[in-house]
């Protein structure tokens, strides 16, 4: 039965009826537990089709996207996932999990609040991933109606002197230590680069040379997953918590710590810059 309302002229019309189509019902094409029974999944059975058989990485994929990715292709989204997460109290969301260690919260508070603190469009893997697929996307269909690389990064927005790219540029560091492994793991794996990632490099190579920038893991983990025929919401949606692993570390070490370990400051820390004090009458 079709869900779009009818005409208002018609004398069946019901404004409520998309609605009224779901009302008391949950109607989905994702999956369905049947107590004592079993699990269907994207139209595979848990028990027989998927436990035992396939990775967790790839059910995530399926979860998310209805694909069963192959088994290659899940262990270099597993190792991916490795190096997104680092176990070190200074990063961004990494804090979050220390503050929340030293503080008492639960690890699923302290994991949860650390993966949102990475959901941000400069850092944390997830949705800097979709935008620099985005860009990726967009970039390479205007190389290919005709443009230069060069074309390309004079119309890109100056930010600190330098084409603001993302994907292609780095805090503190310049070269990201993370995309050798990448490259070779992507080899051991079978993997070879098609036109996105051929692209990329191109870029990485450009922006090297005129502006001492060159790709980052974002970049080259978008460009990967392009020729591997994801979106940029897929990504997103599979790594939105990429990061959860260093939180979790994180949380864990000043968990055993004293209240308020994480960074405490003394009073003559902090500068005060307010009104100067007044006498009260």
């Amino acid at each position: 039965m079709s869900t779009k309302p009818t005409s208002p002229k018609h004398s069946n019309y019901c404004p409520t009826q998309y609605w009224d189509n779901y009302r008391r019902h949950m109607l989905s094409h994702t999956g369905k537990w049947v107590g004592g029974e079993d699990v269907t999944i994207r139209g595979y059975s848990l028990f027989s089709d998927l436990f035992n058989q396939i990775s967790y990485m790839q059910l995530i994929v399926l979860n998310v996207t209805g694909r069963m990715i192959e088994k290659n292709l899940a262990k270099w989204l597993e190792s991916n996932f490795m190096v997104m997460s680092y176990p070190d109290a200074r990063i961004w969301c990494n804090q979050v999990g220390a503050l929340s260690g030293c503080m008492g919260t639960s690890p699923s508070a302290a994991t949860a609040a650390g993966a949102l603190a990475a959901d941000s469009r400069v850092y944390g893997g997830s949705q800097t991933s979709k935008h620099a697929m985005t860009y990726i996307q967009t970039a390479y269909k205007r190389i290919q109606a005709g443009e230069s690389i060069q074309q390309l990064v004079e119309s890109a927005p100056i930010k600190q002197g330098r084409p603001a790219i993302i994907g292609f540029a780095r805090p503190i560091v310049r070269d990201d230590e993370r995309i050798a492994p990448h490259r070779q793991m992507s080899k051991e794996l079978g993997f070879e680069e098609g036109p996105y990632m051929q692209f990329a490099l191109e870029l990485s190579d450009y922006l090297s040379e005129h502006y001492n920038m060159g790709i980052n893991i974002g970049g080259y983990t978008s460009a990967f997953m392009l020729d591997q025929g994801f979106t940029p919401n897929e990504l997103y949606t599979i790594k939105s918590i990429c990061v959860a692993s260093g939180v979790t570390a994180c949380f864990t070490e000043y968990r055993e710590r004293k209240e308020h370990a994480f960074l405490p400051q003394h009073c003559n820390d902090i500068t005060y810059t307010g009104p100067t004090p007044r006498k009260l009458v």
